[in-house]
């Protein structure tokens, strides 16, 4: 008798797959076994992202410099250039802007983008995700 209870659930398990027709539609999917029609990140998702990061950083816009900078209009201005944040040495060496692929990259992995920069976090390892996140970014620019 104590196995009746294993041998119930194997039975459900088996029959939960059977009645579906052979010629049921499928979800395409890649070589990866990933859904083909994957769903295209918003600047609402990457609301969500951003709260990895409201622990350190502001985005209001005149908002105050938390442990890192205001992040309010981030997306194409200069690296290291939000006034009255001190940078460290690595990122004001990085130079350029902070355009897509560059917050792309960036936010991928920080600490190994820009070694020596201050940002002790692991990165967004999604690329939707980081999608998302630039998106609301720039959403916050204007």
């Amino acid at each position: 008798m104590r196995w009746a209870p294993v041998v119930l659930a194997a039975g459900v398990l088996t029959l939960a797959g059977c009645g579906k027709p052979e010629d049921a539609p499928r979800a395409e999917t890649t070589g990866a076994d990933v859904p083909a029609a994957a769903i295209e990140p918003t600047a609402a998702m990457g609301e969500l992202v951003f709260k990895r990061c409201v622990a350190c950083h502001t985005i209001d816009k005149g908002g105050t410099n938390g442990i890192g900078p205001n992040l309010h209009g981030v997306v194409g201005r200069a690296v290291a250039a939000h006034p009255g944040f001190s940078y460290s040495g690595a990122m004001k060496a990085k130079g350029g802007n902070w355009d897509e692929t560059a917050l792309d990259a960036y936010l991928a992995d920080p600490m190994r983008n820009v070694p020596g920069t201050r940002m002790a976090f692991a990165g967004v390892k999604d690329p939707a995700d980081r999608k998302a996140l630039i998106l609301y970014l720039e959403a916050q620019s204007n």
